[in-house]
């Protein structure tokens, strides 16, 4: 029987209450990943996931904090570092996406600015972060959007801060490829998560999927797999790469 062979090894998820998150915390879990998490400010969910976590058998902890702000996300490491002596994982799953429309010339300078500390200064926070204390051999994963591939009409802030992640994956790649660590990065298109609850309302998720060549929106867990797959052994010749979860809806060269 294959195995992933994940088990013994330690993992933090940011974003973890809910959604991809904390798909891919269970799923690692599944595969014998002690997972701590973080989450902003959704404590019961945060508390249901534990336990979901904690019934797999696996250590698990959970912190909550401001992921945009580098001295709580220095926290968040430090406590990984005192609850596993160090990581393997490190999915960078935490991020917004603002809903509304907004044409650039009418963004504002706080419209622009809380999705790039959120969603790009959060990454370079907990990345580096996560390197300080990795061990030879690390996974780190980053969840970008095909919006950072093809950009987005009126989400300009939020395309290109996970544009910028990208770039950001592939230099790392090689700058910490003498350790053995693969830092790659998964694409998703629409998923069905809170994220996109609103543009889903009424007929939205039907006209959506209809655009999408394999008929439907993904799920939380078609991310995860990927994700989890990526961090095992499986990926280990993976580096620097942009893996596209849409369904067929963006094809990227």
């Amino acid at each position: 029987m294959l195995s992933l062979n994940l088990v013994g090894k330690r993992a933090l998820v940011t974003g973890g209450s809910r959604g991809i998150g904390r798909a891919t915390a269970l799923l690692l879990a599944r595969a014998g990943v002690q997972v701590g998490f973080s989450y902003y400010e959704r404590h019961a969910e945060a508390q249901t996931v534990l336990r979901e976590l904690e019934r797999e058998g696996v250590p698990a902890w959970a912190l909550a904090g401001d992921i945009a702000d580098s001295a709580w996300v220095d926290r968040l490491f430090a406590r990984a570092l005192d609850e596993f002596g160090g990581l393997d994982i490190f999915v960078g799953n935490a991020g917004i996406w603002p809903p509304q429309h907004m044409p650039l010339t009418l963004m504002t300078d706080g419209q622009w600015h809380r999705p790039v500390a959120v969603n790009l200064d959060s990454i370079f926070y907990c990345t580096r972060a996560a390197l300080r204390i990795m061990s030879d051999g690390g996974r780190i994963v980053l969840v970008s959007s095909t919006a950072g591939q093809r950009g987005e009409a009126g989400h300009g802030d939020y395309a290109a801060t996970k544009g910028a992640m990208i770039s950001l994956v592939k230099g790392l790649a090689v700058e910490v490829a003498p350790h053995d660590i693969t830092v790659n990065c998964v694409a998703p298109g629409w998923v069905d998560t809170d994220m996109s609850a609103g543009s889903f309302a009424g007929d939205g998720m039907a006209r959506i999927a209809a655009g999408i060549p394999l008929g439907r929106v993904a799920s939380a867990e078609d991310v995860a797999g990927p994700i989890v797959f990526l961090c095992s052994w499986l990926a280990r010749h993976i580096t620097g790469e942009i893996v596209n979860v849409n369904g067929g809806s963006v094809l990227c060269g």
